[in-house]
């Protein structure tokens, strides 16, 4: 587990780079799985330099979020929760056709681009 609130902010760029190579791809659903870590890595370094504790072990991006305590937009939290959803279908996937069929390009590029705009939003709010 990282260490510093900047080594899980490191982690939480590799990670988008990471998804973003597997929209290129064309592992789309994987691209989500990453963009997922991604953000609970910038939200756990978050969670590390604001409340100065080891972030808890957990996937919820809602309910670190909550835990932080700042103020997000309502769309970015929204987002966070459509994230989480989409995290567990990425890990536990009951049939490939259907992650296929639901994670088009179009809809895996907007997520990547959320995701994009919370990671940033977290690192402005250290």
């Amino acid at each position: 587990m990282a260490t510093s609130p900047e080594e899980w902010f490191r982690q939480a760029d590799y990670d988008l780079e990471t998804a973003e190579y597997m929209l290129q791809g064309e592992r789309r659903f994987y691209a989500v799985f990453m963009a997922h870590l991604a953000v609970e890595k910038a939200l756990k370094g978050l969670y590390h330099g604001n409340l100065n504790r080891v972030p808890p072990k957990t996937h919820n991006l809602s309910y670190l979020a909550n835990e932080i305590a700042l103020p997000i937009e309502p769309d970015l939290k929204v987002f966070l929760s459509k994230l989480t959803e989409a995290q567990i279908a990425t890990r536990y996937p009951d049939q490939l056709s259907a992650l296929h069929r639901d994670f088009t390009a179009p809809v895996v590029i907007e997520i990547l681009q959320r995701s994009k705009e919370v990671i940033e939003w977290a690192k402005k709010s250290q």
